[in-house]
């Protein structure tokens, strides 16, 4: 038998990697300075990348280190490789926010909770790395990326995109890098050059080499260092002289795992069963792997052959010396083998500490389908979504089902695990699973919530043009089975209507919904306010305005009665929207404000882009533009963090707003052929809506004309086409075209005149005093004026007051256009509106009063990070609150305020207030 030696090849002597080592020690040596660093090391198997991260942790002296090693058989185990990562940190869970606590250990099985949203746990994350590091500067180190469980790997991306100045480094290493690290700083780990693998070579040769034989091994193997040590130490010198070398075209990988296979082969049977054992656990638990290989019969000598050969290794920890070790021992054993390793381990694992793990080595175990097994997956996929762990939930129960004889459990299991797949996203993969539940044996109910799944995977992956045909189909279906099941898919249809609108697929348009959810049955309870929802919705577009007015205002009034936060969340985009649409501007301000909140409190961050973008129009129509901008800042930061494909709506009305031409000329172009592609034709409208409200600010009334006719040619959007409409009036009566303005007026009378609110009466005389004349014109100005006073809108208040102006000074008195004009300049001036504010200078020097602008300056030019940071401390908040918004740490924060006080300085928060301008140009009278 051939005598194998093990490697000893330390970090500290890696051949021809000075560069990838000077890589690694810029990045220690930043950490210690006081900043973080992100580092994603790729390159094909066995070319050194652990190497390398072991040369890392060797030169760490000085820093804490933190390591884990994705394993293959744990990726659908949710947060495994998180908590191998942070477990030693656990302990300063207490000093993080309590909601990124509590998802901490929801997410970990410490503790029961609702599943936590993926960023809450990002956000807990980074809290604790930035704590960690506050004691000494923390190396965390990340192997085998391409085999962490997706959870985990999306947690931990997430907040390593968000460290800046915690003194933490992270470095993952992986072939092939999942797409969740686009765009991180990348180290390419290539074969070593030829020089380079010669000397690797030559260092652990034990015998003199013929040259050619020497020189056929360093092509043979391509540089890759794993392939010649590998080589080296299976054959012996005799066997190296004769010119033994890798087969010609051989793939270096499978090359590897093939050496590694025959070495696993030359050893003995147990130390073989030994190897496959420890390959099967993922935990390198070694007390478990010893209960599972008493219940085998191996005894404890087998693992003193694996460890001569450099092999396994047993600790604190089972190691294997490389993965493809460990991918070697598991492929080479048989069929049987493997069963009956995974049968030893589910045996050794206590079913009250770890069922899930107990319940996959079952499953992993047997040879076809097994009810008792499948039933207990299912369990465990509850346990996991519990946790937050969609996607180890999908693949418990896709499992299952693949267990499962009888055909009714599976085409449940499998419509379980596509809805769990949907909800991880990977539209994808759901899809394929309903096509494994369609062929199973499912009832009419599941066939239509199949039919509704389709429907909400096409919304979710931004299909909008398809999603409302397809979600009416189900709701259709479902009518006979589930009353209100069937409401709630008639609700979410035209939820998706909303979204699609001008751009619905045929057979999906919003007549279509409309008849259909307007012929739904009742409910079988007294109506709730999503019931109301659906009904006045459904009137609105079947009758008109008037008829669905009532039934939706009652909807508003009873909306969050006995509802769980949960079902709040799922429906106050809809509630505000509603809100808008009636012209109540009181529940328009108190609904955004509560979806922010909620959104903020339960850690719902994937749905705080569409809370904060309902929050920040409402700003916006309120003239708090400073708050707005404030908001919009914290969306991006939102946006970027989640993924969110939603149009930038809030920041495109922001510089509409302010006037900013060029800014929302390129949020419109930007986004433009993106709302068409994903069919969200409410984008279409609220785009346009925009333009016509920055191009009547602007005084440019052709452009804001096209822009408002293009905003109001399909009036079925909700509240936006009706509020453009007042846009229309403006800019038609601005260029002549007095019969379109008549129109549009005639068309705004038609929602304003039934809703009666102060807010939507307003607007009705402001818009009738622009097509009137003389004396019926002034006393509508001062009905609107009147009316818009009573209200929040104070942006429309203050361009009711710039069009009375306008409208006096053409009478020629000019004493009462200045008053106008000087109210309407100095709401616009505090709110920020330049644009407007502009339009209400340039009129008050037609009336001889002289403007001017001055200028506030700041001791020193901040960036915009440090300008939002700057903004929401001036107002109170804390840093971990601050953090929290801005989704970075409390650390960052704070050094970032240092950086604030010395440009502007000052150096305390209170000071904020009496340096920081709202705005940093005002236009005032001389």
């Amino acid at each position: 038998m051939t005598t194998l030696s093990p490697i000893r090849w330390r970090a500290s002597g890696l051949m021809g990697r000075r560069a990838e080592c000077d890589v690694l020690d810029r990045l220690v040596g930043t950490v210690r300075a006081g900043e973080s660093r992100v580092l994603v090391v790729r390159g094909e198997p066995g070319v050194g990348k652990t190497a390398l991260l072991d040369y890392l942790v060797e030169q760490a002296a000085g820093c804490s280190v933190a390591r884990a090693t994705g394993v293959q058989s744990e990726m659908e185990l949710a947060f495994a490789g998180l908590h191998q990562l942070v477990a030693p940190m656990l302990e300063r869970l207490d000093g993080l926010p309590v909601p990124q606590a509590d998802a901490l250990r929801t997410a970990f099985g410490i503790s029961s909770g609702p599943a936590p949203d993926r960023f809450l746990l990002g956000l807990a994350v980074l809290g604790l790395l930035a704590a960690a590091a506050e004691e000494q500067p923390l190396i965390c180190v990340v192997d085998d990326e391409q085999w962490l469980d997706s959870a985990s790997t999306q947690v931990l991306t997430f907040a390593a995109r968000r460290l800046e100045a915690e003194s933490v480094g992270v470095v993952f290493a992986a072939r092939t890098p999942s797409d969740e690290f686009a765009g991180l700083p990348e180290l390419t780990v290539q074969a070593l050059n030829e020089a380079d693998a010669g000397a690797l070579l030559d260092s652990v040769l034990t015998a003199p080499l013929d040259p050619r034989v020497r020189d056929q091994i360093v092509s043979e193997t391509r540089g890759v260092p794993l392939a010649i040590l590998g080589l080296t130490e299976e054959l012996t010198p005799a066997e190296l002289a004769g010119g033994f070398g890798l087969p010609a075209g051989m793939p270096i990988s499978t090359g590897i795992e093939d050496s590694f296979r025959r070495r696993i082969d030359a050893l003995p049977v147990q130390t073989r069963r030994l190897l496959l054992l420890a390959a099967a656990d993922p935990l390198g638990d070694p007390l478990l792997v010893w209960r599972a290989a008493r219940r085998l019969n191996i005894p404890t000598e087998a693992a003193t052959p694996a460890a001569q050969a450099g092999m396994l290794e047993f600790g604190a920890r089972v190691r294997f010396r490389h993965p493809l070790v460990r991918s070697a021992a598991y492929r080479s054993a048989t069929v049987q083998d493997r069963h009956d390793v995974h049968r030893a381990l589910a045996q050794a694992t206590e079913p009250q500490v770890d069922p899930d793990r107990r319940a996959w080595h079952r499953a992993q175990a047997t040879p076809g389908p097994d009810e008792t097994i499948a039933d207990e997956l299912e369990s465990s996929a509850a346990r996991a979504q519990a946790r937050g762990g969609l996607a180890a939930a999908a693949a418990f129960l896709e499992r299952s089902a693949e267990l499962t004889l009888d055909q009714a459990n599976l085409g449940r299991r499998a419509l379980a695990a596509a809805r769990a797949k949907h909800l991880a996203g990977a539209p994808d993969d759901a899809l394929k699973m309903l096509a494994m539940a369609e062929g199973g044996s499912l009832t009419e109910l599941e066939r239509a919530k199949t039919d509704l799944l389709r429907g909400q995977i096409a919304f979710a992956s931004g299909r909008g043009s398809e999603a409302p045909h397809l979600l009416l189909e189900a709701a259709k279906r479902l009518e006979p089975l589930d009353v209100s099941l069937a409401r709630e898919t008639y609700l979410q249809t035209l939820a998706a209507v909303t979204f699609a609108g001008r751009l619905s697929s045929p057979g999906g348009g919003v007549p279509d919904v409309a008849l259909a959810a307007r012929a739904a049955p009742p409910p079988s309870h007294p109506p709730c306010a999503p019931d109301l929802f659906l009904d006045g919705l459904a009137a609105h577009f079947c009758d008109g305005y008037a008829a669905g007015l009532p039934i939706l205002q009652r909807a508003l009034t009873l909306f969050g009665a006995d509802m769980s936060a949960a079902e709040e969340l799922r429906w106050l985009w809809l509630a505000g929207i509603t809100a808008l649409h009636v012209w109540d501007d009181e529940d328009w301000g108190v609904l955004t404000a509560r979806h922010v909140q909620l959104a903020r409190e339960t850690g719902a961050l994937s749905e705080l882009p569409l809370a904060l973008t309902s929050r920040i129009l409402s700003q916006l129509f309120a003239g708090e533009l400073t708050v707005a901008a404030t908001l919009t800042d914290e969306l991006r930061a939102a946006t970027e963090a989640t993924g969110s494909n939603l149009a930038p709506y809030g920041a495109l009305f922001l510089a509409a707003v302010r006037g900013r031409e060029a800014e929302a000329s390129a949020l419109v172009e930007t986004n433009r052929k993106d709302i068409e592609r994903r069919g969200v034709g409410v984008g279409v409208t609220t785009t346009a809506w925009a333009r016509a409200v920055l191009y009547n600010g602007l005084g440019r009334y052709e452009w804001a004309l096209d822009a408002a006719q293009q905003a109001t040619d399909y009036p079925l959007d909700i509240g936006t086409s009706y509020l453009a409409l007042g846009e229309l009036v403006e800019a038609a009566t601005r260029t002549g075209k007095h019969e379109i303005a008549a129109d549009a007026h005639r068309r705004l009378v038609e929602v304003t005149h039934p809703s009666r609110t102060d807010w939507a009466l307003g607007v009705e005389a402001r818009t009738r005093a622009l097509l009137s004349e003389a004396e019926p014109a002034e006393s509508l100005y001062r009905e609107a004026i009147e009316r818009l006073s009573r209200t929040r809108v104070r942006l429309e208040l203050a361009r009711t007051h710039l069009l009375y102006g306008e409208w006096l000074r053409r009478e020629s008195r000019r004493v009462d256009a200045r008053a106008q004009l000087r109210t309407a300049h100095e709401l616009f001036t505090s709110m920020g509106a330049q644009g407007f504010a502009d339009r209400a200078g340039r009129e008050l020097l037609a009336t001889g009063e002289t403007v001017r602008r001055r200028t506030v300056e700041t001791a020193g030019e901040l960036t915009a990070q440090e300008a939002q940071i700057a903004r929401l401390a001036r107002d109170g908040l804390s840093n971990p609150e601050i953090g929290t918004r801005l989704f970075i740490s409390p650390r960052t924060v704070q050094y970032h305020l240092r950086k604030v006080f010395t440009k502007l300085g000052i150096s305390s928060r209170k000071q904020l207030g009496n340096v920081l301008a709202s705005d940093p140009t005002a236009i005032a009278k001389s």
